[in-house]
């Protein structure tokens, strides 16, 4: 494996995460949150019983879901760019392996992962271009990636997002879905930079790899009360992507 742990030192990024990393922490902890009642479920549903062995988590952020994948007994390693998010996971996990760095420049070989995760990196990523290739090529003959993203339609929606109308009744507005572009996003102390993309930009990158749609879905609450549910299921907040690299 590549020793470029000295190559990331100093990237510091200008989107929100140093900041907002106590508050992101704290944030998880309360639980009860979209990974708890939407994501996690489908996200491991994929993983049971495949014979995965060697996963790379990309953006990792606290370890949360390295952890949940070697309950399923798959070696994990996790990369974040932020420092204070991979102190966090390596204190819950003193035998995990996490490392600084960031997905447009992994530091593995070519091959080196059965599988590959993004959950919920992508829309924190500026370099989309380079970062996807990036992934693809860590990863082996028939390997996996795996996506959890924010859908484009949802992610189109900030700054204004839920609004209400001239008689109150809430509605999501979106603008400019074609045009890719970061927006500042904030919730319970988080303050964080998010970008924005059609879901097309993302289709081509990962099409123009070789790669292989296995899985496609927009997963819906399986938790929450019910205001909660409905928001969901007036707004697709998420999509769930399986990609399979040719063998």
């Amino acid at each position: 494996m590549i020793d470029d742990d000295t190559a990331n030192k100093g990237s510091k990024l200008d989107n929100g995460w140093d900041q907002s990393a106590a508050a992101w922490i704290a944030d998880l902890q309360r639980g009860g949150g979209a990974r708890d009642y939407v994501l996690d479920a489908p996200m491991l549903a994929r993983l049971r019983g495949r014979g995965f062995e060697r996963a790379v988590d990309v953006g990792c952020g606290e370890g949360r879901f390295c952890r949940m994948m070697q309950v399923l007994g798959i070696a994990t390693v996790g990369i974040d760019p932020t420092l204070a998010l991979l102190d966090q996971a390596r204190t819950l996990d003193p035998q995990g392996d996490y490392r600084h760095g960031v997905a447009e420049r992994l530091a593995f070989d070519d091959g080196a992962f059965d599988l590959v995760v993004s959950y919920l990196t992508l829309l924190d990523i500026a370099d989309i271009d380079a970062a996807i290739p990036e992934m693809v090529r860590v990863l082996r003959p028939g390997g996996t990636l795996l996506i959890a993203n924010m859908t484009s339609f949802y992610t189109a929606g900030p700054p204004e997002g839920w609004t209400n109308d001239h008689d109150g009744t809430p509605r999501f507005v979106i603008d400019d879905y074609m045009d890719d572009r970061a927006d500042w996003v904030g919730w319970r102390g988080v303050h964080i930079q998010n970008h924005h993309r059609p879901l097309s930009r993302y289709m081509s990158l990962l099409l123009a790899q070789g790669l292989i749609l296995r899985h496609f879905d927009e997963p819906q609450p399986h938790d929450g009360d019910a205001d909660y549910r409905q928001r969901y299921r007036r707004v697709p907040y998420f999509l769930l992507m399986e990609w399979q690299k040719p063998g």
